[in-house]
């Protein structure tokens, strides 16, 4: 099994960047593809971002693609969400999530969740 705690989430302006962790224990992280997923208030939770084993194949949704940039950490136990040019159709809660599928897998596939941090954008 592996433990996932997301952090870095908070209140910005549109326009602002916020940097995601997700900090994992338990299994070695580089066993499983990463996710980032967000569930807006009121709609269903979407996928954002997702990175390979390796770190060498990435996933954007469209609605982030430009903006988002998913990594591994040089300690290998931790995954980046980077977040520029905030809108704020950005709020949301964000999730980080672990499975053995690939970048495009849907959550479904994902066996692992933290708890998630909310993202709050102001216009």
């Amino acid at each position: 099994q592996v433990q996932l705690v997301e952090s870095g989430g908070g209140l910005v302006q549109a326009g602002d960047s916020l940097r995601l962790s997700c900090a994992a224990s338990g299994r070695p992280f580089n066993r499983y593809t990463v996710g980032w997923f967000r569930r807006a208030p009121g709609k269903e939770r979407e996928f954002a971002a997702a990175i390979s084993t390796s770190g060498g194949s990435t996933s954007y949704a469209d609605s982030v693609k430009g903006r988002f940039t998913i990594s591994r950490g040089n300690a290998k136990n931790t995954v980046y969400l980077q977040m520029n040019s905030l809108k704020p159709e950005d709020t949301a809660v964000y999730y980080c999530a672990a499975g053995y599928g690939s970048t495009r897998s849907p959550e479904t596939e994902y066996d692992y969740w933290g708890q998630g941090t909310q993202v709050t954008v102001s216009s």
